[in-house]
């Protein structure tokens, strides 16, 4: 073997010294894989792949000698059948190539090589992993494996005396059998007689074996260059030498297998999970954690716990919005608005310099009575429940991860992950560590990783700055805008109209500003994706999931801003510093401050977020169903027209949709901010939870059908939890609290309306004899004297106004020819008072309810606590008797010789 290594080496160095672009320098193959992995304990003789034909079973998942298992696929394309053979560069990858594929057999896997039958210019490198492979990777990564059946009952109906209740919606168990549980332990080789192997082929599960092959994929070396290490499957992809490397499906997902002991998983799954008549099951997440991995499985478990959890809050919300709908027409102040002897007799200010017009009132009639329905007592209390609604599902979800984490073995799975390829490539700085004291390599200094942790911050605050550019851009253009809607309204008009009714110019300026906000945000998205991606690899961080992490709280921050910075304008600052007619404030010295209507923004926040949820909705649907569909239909008609039943397994999955790097980051990503606009802005729509509990049904189902048709199976991956998204639920949940309690201050006119009623409507302030809400609308606009207008902010007067002297504008401010005139009044700094006091009473009920919440329901319940003592406990136990048992035979044995060398000795002396 070694002469073998060492004439093929020899014949790329050769060719590498005619090469004119630099030398490739290839290290010995042994130490490569002896350095890096370990010494295996067996090598099978150097060998490069050789072709074979398709045996014609198009279900078969092994090697043509239906021995050996496929464990991984790689596809690449022959340079000598390419229709533009570029000679130099396609000779470069051969040769990376070939040296990638002799690492591998170096490495113990073994290879099958196999054109494709659609299209001659492909080849299928099948990768299958011997039994000493996946031993010796096992070891290496800590995998636990079974060591006894589980003898201990897990698993508990949640529903009790109830479960019948509940059948017609679990999986059926005749078709998705329980999987059997074990006492596991991580793999030892020198303990193998410990663990439960009843059958070496099935010892491994195929999701096991994938993952051992895609770790060994990701470390074998194909160059070395000016003392740069380049290895992995990964940069071999994306450079181009490989097309694709992916795990096979176990089955065609419309049909079963014809091979008599293939699972069935894939159709399993696509039949009792993705298929829309199993949209109200339950999911069969035991078998998605097995077919995916738990990285998948916990996605789709924490889904539907959320989703399951949306159901409370979408009842609650549904019941507030029918309270607001059924008591609109007892809205006292929005008779008001729409009563023709005083809405349609009270004349607004303009809300714009000389091209606006004076308007009525009554023009509003309509957003009044809309407004109605979302600014009434039942927002407030149903602001309130979400505030506690977030904490419990925070709380529950805690204990419901703890119990996977238990059931599906990774409570201890932090002592398992290793570093990315990546990182450890670039390990070329020697630091003493200050644990161990030993040297280890390290990819920079300490001052080197403060400067790439500077350059990162930076170029993540200066996209931030640019949304922020975008969304001022925005707020430039709905206020040009306003002015040309309102200049455009005509010179007689009265409100009655149906046109002037529903699209009045806040309304029209609201909604296109609210499209356009959108389009821009999808831009941005777009861009910034592949700006994070760029950044966080120069950031190099040590571990998949410290990868995942960063990259997450750079794109959550950017979306934060991106999503919600408009919502935030219109709740917060729209209509707050606008002045009055005769003292507007003015953006940039040029564009005139927004107002809100006379009711307030709420409405308009409304608008802003039911056109980002659900336009959101509707593109992620667009992206993640619609154009993988469209890709694969395109693919399938692009192939020479055979039956695709003849196609193997291998050549269908090809054809088939790359899940993509970052694999379920832009699910977790999608649902995280749909979790921010159901609990930050809540106060203003309270069907946002309905709305996302109808998205989220057909999300989960969606998913599942597109994973198991639309794509290629993902490399399964451990995973204990969420990651990153859990802190940053816990963070958008704590600031719900605050935007909701100043949505309902300041936003909403609920508050003024609470201080007229119980002080302004009665004397001394008032003239009523009891509380009532009658001459609010006229307590809640203040006078000004149209002679007091400047040149610049004077209106454009329509006929019939000319017989006026004042305006009316939204504010509590004195009349003119008052001593202290347009100043702020007494019942605006009642106002104040009463929105601040409400804000810091609210913040800290719900502040003390969800603590006392968070503190009464423990993370882990009792029963998986003691669940997880006593798995450990009885695995402790097992493996001491074990290793007890050895140690007394070896004794034994070594007694015995010990006997009989005594014997040996003594007897000739006695004799």
């Amino acid at each position: 073997m070694q002469m073998m290594t060492r004439d093929i080496l020899l014949e790329m160095d050769q060719e590498e010294e005619d090469d004119d672009d630099g030398d490739i320098v290839l290290e010995n193959l042994e130490q490569t894989v002896v350095s890096s992995f370990g010494t295996l304990e067996s090598q099978p003789d150097f060998q490069t792949p050789e072709f074979e034909e398709f045996n014609g079973k198009p279900d078969s998942l092994f090697f043509n000698d239906g021995q050996r298992r496929i464990d991984f696929v790689l596809v690449y394309e022959d340079e000598s059948r390419k229709e533009t053979n570029k000679k130099g560069s396609n000779e470069k990858q051969r040769r990376k190539r070939r040296a990638y594929e002799s690492n591998l057999i170096c490495g113990g896997l073994q290879l099958e090589a196999t054109r494709s039958i659609l299209d001659d210019k492909l080849v299928f490198v099948k990768v299958h992993a011997p039994w000493e492979v996946l031993c010796t990777y096992a070891e290496i990564m800590h995998i636990k494996l079974p060591l006894k059946p589980n003898d201990l009952k897990t698993r508990t109906s949640a529903f009790g005396n109830f479960s019948w209740f509940t059948k017609v919606l679990q999986v059926d168990e005749s078709i998705i059998k329980p999987e059997q549980e074990f006492f596991t332990a991580p793999f030892e080789k020198n303990r193998m007689n410990d663990f439960y192997i009843q059958d070496r082929d099935t010892f491994f599960n195929p999701a096991t074996r994938s993952r051992i092959v895609y770790f060994i994929l990701c470390r074998i070396k194909y160059q070395v260059r000016d003392n740069v290490k380049k290895f992995g499957i990964n940069k071999l992809v994306s450079s181009g030498i490989y097309k694709a490397a992916f795990p096979l499906h176990d089955c065609n997902f419309s049909h079963k297998s014809e091979d008599l002991s293939c699972p069935n998983e894939r159709y399993l799954l696509y039949r009792e999970w993705a298929h829309p008549r199993s949209i109200y099951k339950k999911q069969p997440l035991d078998l998605i954690r097995k077919y995916y991995g738990e990285k998948i499985g916990i996605y789709f478990a924490w889904l539907g716990y959320y989703t399951q959890m949306l159901l409370l809050a979408a009842v609650v919300g549904v019941a507030c919005f029918l309270y607001g709908y059924v008591n609109q027409n007892n809205c006292t102040w929005s008779k008001e608005v729409c009563h023709p002897d005083i809405g349609g007799k009270i004349i607004m200010c303009p809300q714009c310099d000389r091209l606006c017009p004076f308007w009525k009132l009554n023009i509003t009639c309509e957003s009044s009575k809309k407004l109605c329905i979302f600014d009434s007592f039942g927002t407030l209390v149903f602001a309130v429940f979400m505030g506690v609604w977030v904490t419990l599902f925070l709380e529950f979800w805690k204990r419901r991860q703890a119990e996977l984490e238990y059931e599906w073995d990774t409570v201890e799975l932090q002592q398992e992950e290793q570093p990315r390829p990546e990182y450890e490539a670039r390990c070329t700085h020697v630091v003493i560590n200050e644990i161990t004291q030993e040297e280890e390599r390290v990819p920079f200094t300490t001052w080197g990783k403060c400067i790439r942790i500077t350059l990162c911050a930076s170029a993540v605050l200066f996209w931030i700055l640019l949304i922020i550019a975008s969304v001022i851009g925005i707020i430039v253009y709905r206020l040009s805008v306003f002015i040309v809607f309102s200049a455009k309204l005509p010179k007689n008009f009265n409100g009655t109209d149906p046109i002037q009714k529903y699209l009045t110019p806040q309304t029209a300026t609201s909604i296109t500003a609210s499209l356009i906000s959108f389009i821009i945000i999808m831009i941005l998205n777009t861009i910034y994706e592949k700006v994070a991606i760029m950044i966080t690899n120069f950031e190099l961080p040590r571990t998949q999931t410290d990868y995942e992490n960063s990259l997450t709280m750079k794109m959550f921050l950017f979306q934060f801003v991106n999503y919600y910075s408009s919502c935030f304008y219109i709740a917060f600052f729209k209509g707050k510093f606008v002045g009055y007619p005769g003292d507007p404030v003015y953006w940039l010295g040029k564009y005139r401050n927004e107002e809100c209507d006379p009711g307030g923004c709420l409405l308009e926040l409304t608008t802003q977020l039911t056109i980002i949820m659900g336009g959101k909705a509707i593109w992620n649907n667009i992206q993640e169903v619609l154009l993988p569909w469209v890709k694969n239909l395109i693919g399938r008609c692009r192939t020479v027209s055979r039956a695709e039943k003849i196609a193997p397994r291998w050549e269908q999955d090809y054809h088939l949709q790359p899940m993509g790097k970052l694999g379920l980051f832009y699910e977790y990503l999608e649902m995280i901010i749909q979790f921010g606009f159901v609990t930050l802005f809540v106060a203003s729509f309270p069907l946002a939870p309905l709305l996302a509990l109808v998205n989220n049904i057909l999300e989960i189902r969606v998913d599942a059908w597109k994973m198991t048709t639309q794509y290629r199976r993902m490399v399964p991956e451990k995973a204990q939890d969420i990651g990153a998204w859990q802190p940053i639920m816990q963070g958008i949940a704590i600031l719900a609290v605050v935007t909701n309690a100043m949505i309902i201050a300041f936003t909403s006119d609920m508050i003024p309306r609470l201080v007229y009623y119980w002080s302004f409507s009665v004397p001394p302030y008032g003239d009523h004899t009891h509380y009532t809400m009658e001459g609010y609308i006229n307590n809640t606009l203040s006078y000004f004297n149209i002679a007091d207008f400047k040149n610049r902010s004077k209106g454009n007067p329509y006929s019939g106004l000319e017989k006026h002297t004042t305006c009316r504008y939204r504010d509590f401010r004195y009349p003119p020819g008052h001593p202290q005139e347009y100043k702020h009044n007494i019942y605006y700094w009642h106002v104040i008072a009463a929105k601040l006091a409400f804000i810091i009473v609210m913040e800290h009920i719900i502040y003390s309810v969800k603590f006392f919440i968070s503190y009464a329901i423990p993370d882990v319940s009792k029963s998986t606590k003691s669940k997880i003592k006593r798995e450990k406990y009885l695995t402790q136990k097992l493996l001491h008797e074990n290793h007890l048992k050895d140690v007394t035979k070896n004794m034994g044995v070594i007694a015995e010789r010990m006997v009989e060398v005594v014997d040996n000795n003594l007897r000739p002396k006695l004799e």
